[in-house]
């Protein structure tokens, strides 16, 4: 019995080490936040664009706003957990923010206004909590492991977006409303916010960070950093969104609406089996191919679009293209920042890809009102290619 309990507590001890408790902790309440985000954003583009009648155009600004609105406050609030030291609490108060907007949605009603300033608010909690927790992460592991690390921590998060539209293909088939969508996603976040604030740990750095936000500006001024910051914010802008993607199998395969709500699994089935492995490999061969791996599968997703191709092929790579370069862009980045301004370079970095992700999804909406879908995807297929060219500053 007692080599027994040795030996489990050796295993234990080596599982601790390679995936430490506070990034088990982060991930646990990444799925359950996931579910609820991922129930509202399975249906959402179906709700505003069939059951409301937006436009592409108008789709493609609120689909921007997704992106657009973290900006706003990404930085100040990554600022303010380097100077508070204290990124569990920005953290957290991102998470309430976002969970109080799933009952906003169904109170919008029909007003695309209302609907976009609900939008924005839930993204405002995003922009709050995103750089302060990928920061937990990199404060709580090795460094050899970041890879490892976001990867475990990503392929949690993936659980809960496969799990999110499964839960809203259940309600809406029960009930046959997006309010109560709406409803059983605030108390699924409730949920997650309770796990936060009970097992996540704080970290703080070694040095202080500075009084004001320009020393975080001026991290753009150490070459690696800003040429993996325009890096990924050249990509951003050639990047379709998620939304317009399942609009566009839609549109192609002619799915059932209660059908629709599934599409996003088999994304998150992709990116939940590839995350960890992905990310180990990182570490071994290399960030940047891995990243760069990543965008010719995205390319790829572009061109079975444009041939209206089966839309099996489509999502499984644009889970590979998310597995490949999510964490993998964090685990890239966090080495390359001093203490004292983690939390705000990560955010610097975020806050650039958002904001080229918001002009991507106004650009491409324009361009399908105007085209049709398939013109636009043949110029952000161009775009991804022309951008790899700098897949070298990736490391």
């Amino acid at each position: 019995m007692y080599i027994a309990d040795v030996k489990s507590g050796v295993k234990m001890s080596r599982l601790s080490l390679a995936v430490p408790a506070n990034v088990l902790a982060l991930g646990a309440v990444s799925l359950v936040t996931d579910v609820s985000s991922e129930m509202v954003t399975a249906i959402l583009p179906f709700y505003l664009v069939l059951s409301l009648g937006l436009s592409p155009l108008a789709f493609g600004l609120v689909d921007g706003l997704f992106f657009g609105v973290t900006a706003v406050v990404r930085l100040a609030g990554a600022h303010l957990a380097d100077r508070l030291q204290r990124p569990k609490l920005v953290a957290g108060l991102g998470y309430a923010l976002s969970a109080a907007c799933r009952l906003g949605l169904p109170a919008a009603g029909g007003s695309a206004a209302l609907i976009g300033a609900v939008v924005a608010a839930d993204r405002t909690g995003k922009g709050l909590r995103t750089a302060p927790r990928d920061a937990l992460i990199t404060l709580s592991a090795d460094p050899g492991r970041l890879g490892q690390a976001f990867g475990v921590h990503r392929a949690m998060d993936t659980a809960g977006a496969f799990l999110g539209p499964l839960v809203a293909f259940a309600v809406l088939g029960a009930s046959g409303a997006y309010d109560a969508v709406f409803v059983v996603s605030f108390a699924v976040a409730v949920l997650g916010v309770l796990i936060f604030v009970l097992y996540v740990r704080d970290r703080r750095e070694s040095a202080p960070a500075p009084a004001s936000i320009r020393p975080a500006l001026a991290l753009l001024g150490e070459t690696r950093f800003r040429r993996l910051c325009l890096t990924a914010c050249g990509l951003g802008l050639v990047t379709v969104s998620d939304a317009f993607v399942y609009l566009l199998v839609q549109h192609n395969a002619g799915l059932a609406t209660e059908h629709l709500p599934l599409l996003p699994l088999g994304t998150a089935a992709a990116y939940l089996l590839l995350a960890v492995p992905l990310g180990r490999l990182a570490d071994r061969v290399g960030r940047g191919p891995m990243f760069v791996l990543g965008h010719l599968a995205l390319v790829a997703v572009y061109g079975v679009l444009a041939a209206s191709g089966p839309f099996w092929v489509v999502l499984p790579l644009l889970g590979l293209f998310y597995a490949a370069t999510d964490g993998v862009l964090m685990a890239a980045a966090g080495p390359l920042l001093p203490p004292g301004l983690r939390t705000s370079g990560l955010a610097l970095l975020q806050t650039g890809q958002a904001v080229a992700r918001m002009v991507s999804s106004i650009l491409y909406g324009a361009a399908w009102a105007a085209f049709g879908p398939v013109p636009g995807l043949v110029a952000m297929g161009v775009g991804v290619v022309a951008c790899l060219s700098l897949w070298k500053v990736v490391r």
